[in-house]
């Protein structure tokens, strides 16, 4: 495959349009189409041998011998990459996205579910979404409960109002005003920090107050247990939406793609990207890995709060999807996500 940027100027306005036409029809495309519905300025048989050069470059396949051509995977990148023009969100879209958000949830679990079907009905594809997993959750609050002179409950709740309780036993006695005071030296100090970096103030508190190591010991795990250990949770929303698809009509390539999708490992891998560098991304058939689902792409967008990424919001389909379209769907929606965490108080 020769190097994009060789693309001369009419070449690259060729691919632009086959991969416009074929998003749009789902059929391939051929010289005498673009003739006659696009105004190129050339005739058909240029139109032909440049269509012919572009596949001899990679960025187009010919499925069938008589039939026309549609882009490759090599194509859509070129098309993504230089050739595509950003667009805006429509002004139907922003209106069904505020409107959902204003009746959301105000559990979080609740409203990752929403907006994952929110986005699988605005998308007419499949729409997936990592939660925040909690050790990327900031510090809100704890409260230290005193049972008897040796056992104690923690309360600790994170910024997005997740909660979670510890019970604990201690080797020496502690009184209740002691767990009293230790829990207003602990909202103090750890306002703002991430749950998984909050160790060096527990221990500078209990040592500054006096206070056992089993204490500590025991404050240190309960903030362990606060943290997700176990696999990201993620939700996704709208399989059927691609039965409405032309290259999912096969029904084993359907499964296939399925299949994949409840492997929460394999789901995760092709999304964390855009977790981890914290940027929009789009990956292309076999740039997803595997063969059963290479006649995908999938458009992943983190969600943010307090400035920080703490999900991911995703949309897979066919290759021949409206990627400008849906990137700026899946964007506009993460933003909205992220103002609906800042601005509603989660329980």
């Amino acid at each position: 495959m020769r190097n994009p940027i060789d693309l001369d100027k009419r070449k690259a306005f060729i691919l632009a349009t086959v991969v416009y036409e074929y998003i749009a029809t789902a059929e391939p495309v051929g010289s005498n189409t673009l003739t006659q519905k696009y105004n190129l300025g050339v005739s058909s048989a240029t139109i032909r041998n440049e269509m012919a050069e572009l596949e001899a470059g990679g960025y187009l396949v010919q499925p069938h011998t008589s039939a026309g051509r549609i882009p490759s995977d090599a194509g859509y990148r070129t098309y993504v990459d230089q050739l595509m023009r950003p667009e805006a969100l429509a002004s139907e879209d922003q209106r069904r996205i505020h409107d959902e958000f204003r009746a959301a949830s105000r559990e979080l679990e609740g409203v990752i579910e929403q907006t994952t079907r929110l986005l699988s009905n605005l998308s007419k594809n499949l729409a997936i979404a990592i939660a925040p997993a909690r050790e990327s959750q900031t510090f809100r609050h704890i409260q230290l409960i005193w049972l008897s002179p040796r056992t104690g409950f923690a309360i600790i709740v994170t910024s997005l109002g997740v909660a979670t309780q510890h019970l604990f036993e201690l080797g020496s006695d502690v009184e209740a005003d002691e767990l009293t005071r230790l829990s207003n030296v602990l909202n103090s100090r750890l306002g703002g920090k991430r749950i998984s970096d909050v160790g060096d103030e527990i221990r500078a508190a209990v040592v500054e107050m006096h206070l056992g190591d089993d204490l500590r010991a025991a404050i240190e795990h309960a903030f362990h247990s606060a943290r997700d250990t176990e696999d990201p949770n993620i939700l996704f929303a709208g399989a059927q939406n691609l039965l409405d698809q032309p290259e999912f009509h096969d029904l084993r390539k359907l499964r296939s793609i399925l299949r994949i999708v409840e492997e929460q490992k394999t789901l995760y891998d092709l999304m964390a990207d855009s977790l981890t560098n914290d940027v929009a991304s789009i990956k292309i058939g076999h740039e997803l890995g595997s063969d059963e689902i290479a006649e995908c792409s999938v458009v992943t967008v983190p969600y943010r709060h307090g400035g920080d990424a703490i999900g991911v919001l995703a949309i897979l389909g066919p290759r021949r999807m409206p990627y400008g379209r849906l990137l700026a769907l899946a964007s506009g929606t993460a933003d909205s996500l992220g103002r609906h965490l800042q601005d509603v108080e989660i329980r």
